[in-house]
């Protein structure tokens, strides 16, 4: 019997394994949940990505945080930083400083109208796993939060 991600992508042969249909289950779900995600913050102006950056520096606080800390907390890996950042800062979500201790550190902190941003996205932001997930069982969701970070923890 043809798995339903077999009939999605229209593959008339079998899987060649079992772990190849659930890797193909799991990029096309999180291609559909992403999709949906950005879908969602589109109206309010931002990408997934974007977003990311904001929680990060709601997070990080009053200090900020540099580059390379923001990247190392990115959900999704983003090669370039610093030009998110840029276009972030041009729309006044956040705002750079240098230390004054070493010039050379610079630092990003989210702005009010970031924390705005963020406040005006929370409840559809929570709202939307809640509706995604719905179906299964709090003990079928950890088993799977389970089993996906054993997988990723084995991917170099």
């Amino acid at each position: 019997m043809a798995g339903k991600v077999q009939d999605e992508i229209q593959q008339r042969k079998p899987h060649a394994s079992v772990e190849e249909e659930a890797l193909l289950n799991i990029i096309r779900t999180a291609d559909a949940l992403t999709r949906d995600f950005e879908d969602m913050l589109k109206p309010h102006g931002l990408t997934a990505t974007q977003y990311n950056l904001l929680r990060i520096l709601r997070g990080a606080g009053k200090p900020g945080a540099t580059c390379s800390e923001i990247g190392e907390r990115m959900v999704t890996k983003d090669p370039d930083i610093t030009r998110l950042v840029d276009r972030m800062e041009k729309r006044g979500l956040v705002k750079r400083s240098r230390d004054g201790r070493d010039r050379r550190v610079v630092t990003t902190s989210i702005t009010a109208e970031g924390l705005r941003k963020l406040d005006d996205l929370e409840a559809p932001v929570n709202k939307l796993p809640v509706q995604r997930f719905q179906g299964l069982s709090r003990q079928e969701i950890l088993e799977l939060i389970h089993s996906l970070e054993t997988i990723r923890h084995r991917v170099p």
